[in-house]
């Protein structure tokens, strides 16, 4: 275990000191077709981003409530697009996860420093874990960025405050 939490550390300190490499990392769907987040940020549409892993208890806990919010906005206002965190290496993994929680948004599996370096530089904000939130308006621009679990309300209450000002 010890040696697993080094490794993490590790990988989350690199990706920090090569962070400009990373801003549109290759992410894969899961049927092996490569591309950047920006072919999956919805046109005209809020895309709300939910970075997981398939081993973290809040992400298994709260992709049921994205799972919801996704199915009520996505032909509307929003999409929701998922980054899986746990890399080639475990996509068995993180392919269990999408079955056991019925996940039917689009989702993405990226290696772990790859998208923790395209959170920071999008963010500019520090990796802090997941799940981690990016939240683009309908141009296509970066309007939020949280780390932690969000209640799909307070996202309903962003989009519709900043739909309202024109985005």
């Amino acid at each position: 275990m010890n040696r697993i939490f080094s490794a993490r550390w590790l990988i989350f300190i690199l990706a920090l000191a090569v962070v400009p490499a990373y801003a549109s990392p290759v992410l894969s769907p899961f049927d092996g077709n490569s591309h950047t987040l920006d072919k999956y940020k919805a046109k005209g549409k809020w895309t709300v981003v939910m970075i997981w892993a398939s081993y973290c208890p809040t992400c298994n806990a709260e992709v049921g409530n994205y799972v919801k919010f996704n199915d009520e906005h996505k032909n509307k206002d929003a999409q929701v697009v998922g980054i899986s965190i746990d890399g080639q290496a475990d996509k068995a993994k993180a392919v269990d996860f999408i079955k056991r929680h019925h996940v039917d948004f689009k989702n993405l599996i990226g290696e772990e420093g790859d998208v923790i370096g395209m959170y920071a530089t999008l963010s500019g904000k520090h990796w802090l874990g997941t799940p981690s939130f990016l939240i683009f308006s309908p141009s296509g621009e970066l309007r939020a960025a949280q780390a932690g679990a969000v209640p799909p309300n307070l996202i309903e209450a962003y989009i519709a405050k900043h739909s309202k000002s024109k985005s």
